[in-house]
């Protein structure tokens, strides 16, 4: 390795971190947006056997990566088309139609252009998650338990693709640029 390639990990670790969490999260929910784009109609309000549907996994997913990427629970403010319970597997919300393929792609859009403001916002080097649920959980901790959570329901999501259609969903790379990010949505 040369002298210039070892230079750009000579910085501020904090720094290396907070670039690796972007490009993880932009890749995982990228793989997240192609599964909920691959859904054929039948198969997003169909819970097939399963306890959920696909669209609500997706929104479930959305939720908490959306909060996870805040500071703390208490700054932490629902995207407005939020409808109470439905982000929650534990409870069967009563009621109310379920999101639409493309209200849940909007709720990508704004958690996926959040990422970088958020995780530049989040004092990684916390003892503390910010969560009052998660307590003595280190917070740069927490932000690689958010990405684990996202990859395991977009894996949910491919297996179900898979099943139905007999294909899932191509992997996602990590260290896209912006604008090839922003060209793809």
């Amino acid at each position: 390795m040369g002298k210039r390639a070892r230079s750009a990990y000579a910085t501020n670790p904090i720094d290396v971190l907070r670039s690796a969490l972007k490009s993880q999260y932009h890749a995982t929910l990228a793989m997240v947006r192609a599964a909920i784009k691959r859904c054929p109609d039948d198969l997003w309000t169909s819970s097939g056997g399963h306890a959920n549907p696909f669209w609500r996994i997706a929104y479930h997913t959305l939720y908490y990566t959306h909060l996870y990427l805040q500071p703390n629970n208490w700054t932490f403010r629902p995207w407005e088309h939020h409808r109470g319970g439905f982000q929650r597997f534990e409870r069967s919300p009563r009621g109310g139609r379920p999101y639409t393929k493309a209200e849940v792609l909007a709720y990508w859009r704004i958690c996926d252009a959040m990422v970088d403001d958020a995780v530049d916002a989040l004092d990684l080097n916390s003892p503390e998650s910010g969560f009052s649920w998660y307590k003595g959980f280190p917070k740069a901790e927490h932000q690689i338990l958010n990405i684990r959570h996202i990859q395991y329901h977009e894996a949910q999501l491919a297996d179900r693709l898979r099943a139905a259609m007999g294909a899932g969903v191509n992997w996602a790379y990590a260290r896209r640029s912006a604008p090839a990010r922003a060209a793809r949505q």
